[in-house]
């Protein structure tokens, strides 16, 4: 079964992030990408220049079209904006039967606010909704209001303190962290796994959250046990982080190469 993978996120022009980044990572790893737009933005990969946030009877009614027509096997949801729109989205979702991943999107790469400080305790009502939420380590600090971790103790400490908001689990990714491995994380109220990779040296790591959590939405939507989704989100990464200097985009932080797989020729 090709899974129906539904992203609520904003937009990207640039189609290293947002939506974009979603629609292409859903669909290079065997899902069939839908979207919500809740935010359109004007960036490229050097930066953010404006952000228009979507109105929110319109975010509502995209939701119920879809959900009055399409199977959604799986939830990805990203970009937010405020506290409006997170309430909207939240009750847009309630009584849905499937897996949900919550990248919670509050700085993009160049240190653009996508999220105001004001709505970040309204995204900390709809962890509980999440069957797993992606944060780096800035943003698990911004949701705990605490420091950011720096260490992978303290970053497994966070972990279990964001785990104690409500999410079913986890995945607390390392790739701030100082040293040649980029660690991540995964913690329920079972199990802790930890999932390595080298560090890839390249700077186009545009849209690398949005890409990953929206492979892990795919994978759980196909019914993959999450370790399982987990690990091929993290390998499907490296992959692309990769091949993302094969890309010439831009003169930033280019995106990720999500379609590697399909063009291993063009080396």
């Amino acid at each position: 079964m090709i899974p129906n993978i539904l992203s609520i996120a904003g937009s990207d022009p640039s189609g290293g992030a947002g939506i974009q980044a979603d629609i292409k990572a859903i669909s290079a790893n065997g899902g069939y990408a839908m979207s919500v737009l809740t935010a359109l933005t004007a960036q490229n990969t050097r930066g953010v220049r404006a952000v228009s946030l979507c109105d929110t009877d319109l975010i509502a009614a995209q939701i119920a079209a879809l959900r009055d027509d399409i199977r959604i096997d799986a939830i990805k949801i990203g970009m937010l904006g405020d506290a409006a729109i997170i309430e909207c989205v939240a009750g847009g979702i309630d009584g849905l039967d499937c897996p949900v991943v919550l990248d919670p999107v509050m700085v993009a790469k160049g240190g653009d606010r996508l999220l105001e400080e004001a709505a970040v305790s309204a995204l900390r009502t709809l962890l509980p909704r999440a069957d797993l939420i992606t944060p780096n380590l800035p943003e698990a600090a911004d949701l705990l209001g605490c420091d950011e971790a720096e260490t992978l103790e303290q970053m497994r400490e966070q972990a279990h303190a964001l785990l104690a908001l409500g999410p079913r689990a986890v995945l607390m990714k390392g790739g701030h962290l100082k040293g040649d491995q980029s660690p991540d994380m995964l913690v329920t109220r079972h199990d802790e796994l930890r999932f390595d990779a080298p560090r890839i040296a390249t700077r186009n790591t545009h849209g690398t959250g949005c890409t990953l959590s929206s492979v892990l939405a795919t994978g759980l939507g196909m019914g993959l046990p999450l370790p399982e989704a987990t690990r091929r989100a993290k390998a499907y990464l490296s992959g692309a982080l990769a091949a993302a200097d094969r890309l010439s985009v831009g003169s930033g932080h280019g995106p990720v190469h999500h379609f590697h797989a399909y063009h291993e020729d063009d080396q």
